[in-house]
């Protein structure tokens, strides 16, 4: 069991997007699956709930049709940039829009945004991190929490990934894992 801090825990919903769960322009194996113990997580209300989202204008660099590697998606005020209709959104205090501008790719909450400030504002220290996608937003957010000096846990039952190659999501969480990252599931938080 791992006891939760609520004076300085906060929790981090990556991505839980309408493009990156099934029936989405970039749909994520399963990925709908990380909402129910997300949903539990948030509703406990103990911690700062914390959401970031992909808010790309329409000719981002990460898209194909701009010499990119992914499809069009979570374009900023489309549908397929809103959150999931089933996370709870009611109960996240913030949200943090990320690769906001045409030629900058932000996998990471943390980078081009304020989202560290906001962080050590508010007196947090540990972050428990879960959603889509393991091997991308999430890794890239875990990694860039810990060289911001954070604690991280990422909530095992509660991340999926895009795997473009074999192989590449327990490389991710082997990565996670060497740079400090911890991980429970969410049923193991007290």
């Amino acid at each position: 069991m791992y006891r939760l801090d609520p004076r300085r825990d906060a929790v981090i919903v990556v991505d839980v997007q309408n493009d990156f769960c099934p029936g989405g322009a970039l749909p994520i194996p399963e990925g709908d699956r990380v909402i129910p113990p997300l949903n539990a997580l948030v509703r406990r209300g103990t911690c700062l709930n914390i959401a970031t989202r992909d808010w790309h204008p329409r000719d981002h660099c990460s898209f194909t049709n701009q010499g990119g590697i992914w499809p069009v998606h979570c374009v900023a005020e489309t549908w397929g940039a809103e959150f999931h209709p089933a996370l709870d959104h009611s109960r996240l205090q913030l949200i943090v829009s990320k690769a906001t501008t045409p030629n900058q790719e932000a996998y990471s909450g943390f980078q081009g945004t304020s989202l560290a400030t906001l962080l050590r504002e508010r007196g947090v220290e540990r972050l428990l991190i879960g959603g889509l996608a393991t091997d991308y937003c999430v890794k890239a957010t875990a990694l860039d929490a810990r060289q911001a000096g954070f604690e991280v846990v990422v909530l095992e039952d509660a991340i999926r990934g895009v795997e473009v190659n074999h192989g590449d999501c327990a490389r991710a969480i082997e990565e996670m894992r060497r740079a400090g990252c911890i991980s429970f599931r969410t049923d193991q938080l007290v």
